[in-house]
């Protein structure tokens, strides 16, 4: 098994994922006017301290609702 390179290159992460992304158009959508528009709010920004594992669960929710109603059209 080869060895992994010990450099990690965010630059060429991020390179190879926007091509990838703009040759296969992920952010692409095709928008129905005879559908209802879906809004997501997950919650209101603001200053409540360090980081911490309800952020994580509070946006994820959010996110993951988003990401369903978005494959449903």
């Amino acid at each position: 098994m080869p060895k992994a390179n010990k450099v990690y290159s965010h630059k060429d992460v991020e390179k190879e994922a926007q091509e990838f992304w703009e040759k296969n158009q992920v952010f692409s959508v095709t928008e129905d006017p005879n559908k209802e528009k879906f809004y997501c709010l997950s919650m209101f920004p603001y200053p409540s301290g360090s980081a911490h594992m309800g952020h994580v669960r509070n946006y994820t929710l959010g996110d993951a609702i988003s990401r369903f109603q978005r494959l449903l059209g």
